[in-house]
């Protein structure tokens, strides 16, 4: 089994219990390693540690936990990365998903003007690190969580070449939530989700061996008639059905977007907001477990679960054991999707053994969703860019491309809003 050392920037946050209840679950894979937990805040840090020692403790386990606020003391001779952090907190985000509402203009954590700065921030971050890791573990590969996966990896894979890949269980969990809404039995669906993140569309959809459409159909008539049945589960099969594919959940904000955006306007909190609310619940129940003998996360008191970043750590143990897997993954796409440029990062099924991660031929997309992927492309690109050396025309550019926005005047309203709402979290150079 591999002996790594991981750094876990982020290893202080509030999903960070579960990632490494996570990482333990699956701790016989890396047994005699050690992970390096860095974060900003030292009391918290202080938290997830012992947590995370006690529960290695009761599996018997010989993996070693340590912490620091020192990020390159942190990253030194590390052979991976793992990356979660939020730049700003949930205060950023709650600007993310206001500031846009007053412009006529959906507020998303990863889509149209939220995600946007979201990827300014976490990109002017990422420079940092990548900059740390090249003096202090050159040879480390870097496994990415943080938000928005896409323009991250597509800002980092362009210009540096530390080799990074992206992860989200959306390909896992859109098809059987699609499912699940049409009162199917989720196992009994075999999927395959391509495109980019938080845009993908079903290439394979088989439910029993037979094309689940006939049985979403079905469905969907129920569920008109559900009166417990919400508007959103009614719109995804209704769009799944009309493209014959199964959408990621993200799709919601571009085919629906007037329906969406009245119901983001009347809400009386963001999801920001709600989350806030719940953070010390959280962070009462880690302290609670951490003085436990055998600490046990409860889902509902737990952010995200207690099984978080599962895919990160199903990839590298696929790549540094060499379990010649098949995982989605987001990685430039090298031919993969025959729609896009091969150095654009999409979101494909690749193949991870210890030489890599090798992304799979999947094709041409349908060609009725394709047209908004290809615009969703050009975003995102033009993003990484101005995130990476870009300055406030570059970033004006790149977010009146965005589909949600597409107009110069609200693009430039919006940019010097949330530019000046981000000013600390952001470089000089995009300011100006």
């Amino acid at each position: 089994m591999a002996r790594i050392k991981v750094a876990y920037i982020g290893g202080g946050s509030t999903r960070a219990p579960g990632t490494m209840a996570s990482f333990i679950h699956q701790g016989e894979n890396f047994d005699g390693g050690e992970v390096v937990l860095i974060d900003l805040n030292q009391e918290r840090l202080a938290i997830v540690k012992t947590l995370s020692e006690k529960m290695i403790k009761q599996r018997g386990l010989d993996i070693r936990i340590s912490a620091t606020t020192d990020r390159r003391a942190g990253l030194t001779d590390c052979d991976a990365v793992l990356t979660s952090y939020r730049p700003g907190g949930f205060e950023a985000r709650y600007l993310d998903e206001s500031i846009p509402l007053k412009h006529g203009v959906i507020g998303q954590e990863t889509q149209g003007p939220g995600g946007f700065f979201m990827a300014l921030r976490s990109i002017h971050v990422m420079q940092g690190i990548i900059e740390d890791m090249e003096s202090v573990c050159p040879k480390a590969r870097l496994f990415n969580y943080t938000n928005p996966i896409n323009i991250v990896s597509q800002a980092v894979s362009t210009h540096t070449t530390i080799p990074i890949v992206s992860l989200c269980e959306g390909p896992i969990i859109f098809p059987r939530a699609v499912a699940r809404s049409a009162y199917l039995d989720p196992d009994r669906l075999k999927s395959t989700m391509i495109g980019l993140n938080h845009g993908c569309w079903s290439v394979q959809h088989l439910y029993d061996g037979e094309d689940v459409m006939p049985l979403l159909a079905e469905g969907y008539q129920r569920k008109l008639t559900d009166p417990n049945a919400s508007p959103h589960s009614i719109r995804i099969l209704h769009l799944a059905l009309t493209m014959g594919s199964i959408p990621a959940d993200y799709f919601r904000y571009y085919y629906y977007r007037d329906e969406n955006f009245a119901e983001l306007s009347a809400k009386p909190l963001t999801r920001a907001q709600e989350i806030m609310k719940s953070m010390p619940d959280y962070w009462q129940h880690y302290r609670e477990q951490a003085e436990s003998k055998d600490p046990t996360l409860d889902p509902a008191r737990s952010r995200g679960g207690i099984h978080e970043l599962e895919l990160a750590i199903d990839v590298m143990d696929a790549y540094y054991n060499d379990r010649q897997e098949v995982l989605p993954v987001n990685v430039p796409n090298k031919g993969a999707i025959a729609d896009f440029p091969d150095d654009l990062v999409v979101e494909v099924p690749g193949f991870i053994d210890k030489q890599g991660i090798t992304p799979l031929a999947q094709g041409h997309m349908p060609p009725q969703v394709v047209g908004l992927l290809q615009m969703l492309g050009e975003y995102q690109a033009l993003t990484a860019e101005a995130a990476w050396s870009g300055c406030r025309v570059d970033g004006i550019r790149a977010l009146a491309s965005n589909p949600l926005v597409l107009s110069l005047t609200k693009a430039e309203a919006i940019y010097d809003d949330m530019a000046a709402a981000h000013r600390s979290y952001l470089p000089e150079r995009l300011l100006q």
